[in-house]
């Protein structure tokens, strides 16, 4: 690279940034680095022009003809779908269709949605499971959903997408077209006939207010000290965060928690390792969301796990003065890890955490630290907090025996489960088994 060429590459790596919503990468040599810069020939300025891409009308019209045609829809919707929540709700209503969506479409698609019925995935609901097993179509907006084990393989499925590589690479599309969601939801409304039978659409939501139930259930029942249960305290961060609130999650049972407890406004924001599931990324997102949206509340929810791998973040944290309430579900595990291999039929191995005292850590970098032990002093604590200005962490010490259960449970995870309970009864780990079933037996209901 040559002090002419710099301006160019860079220009074009911000544009390529910008316009993909992705990370561009510069390499700068030390040598072209103390160079003498030259005037560009290239454009000074960027252009953030989202494309309005519409599928030609003679494939709208034939994915018209198949909704036309099918009394059960559902609508699966993905990230493509910001921008377009008005147009969702239209196309729903007028097929009576509920709405499944994914994690990373949360967001963007659960509120003020009358037909929403959960997610679906490893995270998910059986609500949104059955939603979209039980259709006769299957529309994916914006989607590129991985897990093609909780996709149905024996009904009709639509795909709309501005990525056209994406379409049919999970499934196996009966009709793929290339578009932008809200354009293509716009173009399609002229062309669909109101459905007037609304019985799938009430037996989804009837279910959905069921799993609604269970879910709640899990909250009211605090734990005990040292084992306060993760339900109910991502359900009370919930209630307190702002409703601009810009929430980043660690992958493992973080994860879990956040999916199914933290809830959607229009406003909110939920940044996670959702493509690569890579560890330890709630605190550095954070620290980038603070850093671009100084004036909302960012709220990290790290696992122990996680935590323990950035504690060098909490430095950049305070040298930055940034004022991110950063929230410890501390389960002294890799809980992720340790289900992954309960399920396989595995005793836990090697997934125990032997941690410091997060909270007297962050008080040495210089931030303010609570501990809880004790579920009663959660609120309280999370209240003091989310009041006071600056950076502060809060060490939760949660039961590491939750379990988070799969929208749908395979009689293979079950037998594996058993095994590795029956594993850890005869290498004399019995008060493991007795805390596990302790732990959840509010998740009896959903097993049978």
């Amino acid at each position: 690279m040559t002090p002419g060429q710099f301006p160019r590459m860079l220009q074009s790596a911000i544009q390529t940034a910008i316009t993909r919503k992705g990370v561009a990468v510069v390499g700068l040599p030390g040598d072209l680095a103390k160079a003498s810069s030259v005037s560009a020939d290239s454009s000074v300025k960027n252009y953030p022009a989202p494309p309005e891409v519409c599928p030609a009308e003679e494939d709208l019209a034939q994915l018209a003809d198949l909704l036309n045609n099918h009394k059960r829809i559902t609508l699966f919707c993905g990230i493509g779908c910001r921008g377009a929540h008005e147009e969702v709700i239209a196309l729903s209503e007028k097929l009576n269709a509920p709405v499944v969506y994914t994690f990373k479409g949360k967001m963007e698609v659960q509120y003020e949605n009358p037909y929403e019925v959960g997610m679906t995935g490893l995270l998910g609901m059986p609500s949104g499971y059955y939603s979209m097993h039980e259709a006769e179509v299957l529309l994916m907006l914006g989607t590129d959903f991985p897990y093609a084990a909780f996709l149905p393989d024996d009904i009709k499925i639509a795909q709309i997408d501005i990525k056209p590589e994406r379409l049919g690479r999970r499934a196996k599309v009966d009709i793929g077209l290339c578009g932008d969601v809200k354009m293509s939801i716009q173009a399609l409304l002229r062309m669909l006939n109101p459905k007037t039978d609304d019985t799938f659409l009430l037996k989804q939501l009837k279910r959905y207010e069921g799993v609604k139930k269970d879910l709640a259930a899990y909250t009211e029942d605090k734990g005990d000290i040292n084992k306060t249960h993760p339900e109910y305290v991502m359900s009370e961060i919930d209630k307190l965060a702002s409703d601009d609130a810009i929430f980043t999650v660690d992958t493992g049972m973080t994860c879990v928690w956040g999916a199914r407890y933290l809830q959607a406004t229009g406003k909110r924001h939920m940044l996670g390792s959702f493509n690569h599931g890579s560890m330890a990324n709630a605190l550095p997102q954070a620290i980038g969301a603070a850093l671009a949206y100084s004036d909302r509340q960012v709220i990290a929810l790290c696992g122990d796990g996680g935590l323990s791998m950035t504690l060098g973040d909490l430095e950049t944290v305070i040298q930055y003065k940034l004022p991110i309430k950063i929230i410890v579900f501390n389960n002294r595990s890799l809980g992720m890890v340790k289900l992954e291999m309960e399920v396989d039929g595995l005793p836990d191995w090697q997934t125990n955490m032997l941690n410091p005292d997060f909270a007297q850590v962050a008080e040495a970098m210089g931030m303010t630290g609570f501990n809880v032990s004790d579920p009663e002093e959660v609120l309280t604590t999370l209240l003091n907090a989310f009041e006071l200005d600056g950076p502060v962490l809060v060490n939760i010490m949660t039961d590491p025996n939750a379990l988070a259960m799969p929208p749908k449970i395979e009689f293979g995870q079950m037998v594996g489960f058993a095994q590795s309970m029956y594993k850890l009864l005869i290498n004399g780990r019995s008060q493991e088994v007795i805390d596990t079933i302790n732990s959840n037996y509010k998740h009896i209901r959903e097993v049978f």
